[in-house]
């Protein structure tokens, strides 16, 4: 992941990016891929799936920058927000 992290933020600096990736133009950006990640399954159960891996990409990339930016750590927010949902949803016994 730390090598993923550091490519990506390779990327955005080489573009001269981070100036545009505040908070704010963030969420709106993640929103907004997830929309046309949506699009995909709008009309049906027919989808292309190599349309549908890029738009996944793009909004797991905004998500990694809203990590950076707020000096988050990956998979400690990720485990925190696990044990929330098994307090909320706990396992159903079988």
């Amino acid at each position: 992941m730390d090598e993923l992290m550091n490519d990506l933020i390779e990327f955005q600096r080489k573009r001269d990016w981070k100036k545009f990736h505040t908070p704010e133009n963030l969420a709106k950006s993640i929103s907004i891929e997830s929309g046309e990640l949506l699009e995909h399954f709008q009309w049906g159960k027919e989808y292309d799936k190599l349309e549908v891996a890029d738009e996944l990409a793009d909004v797991l990339i905004y998500c990694l920058y809203m990590v950076d930016v707020f000096d988050f750590d990956f998979e400690e927010i990720i485990r925190n927000k696990m044990a929330k949902n098994a307090v909320k949803y706990p396992e159903k016994i079988e």
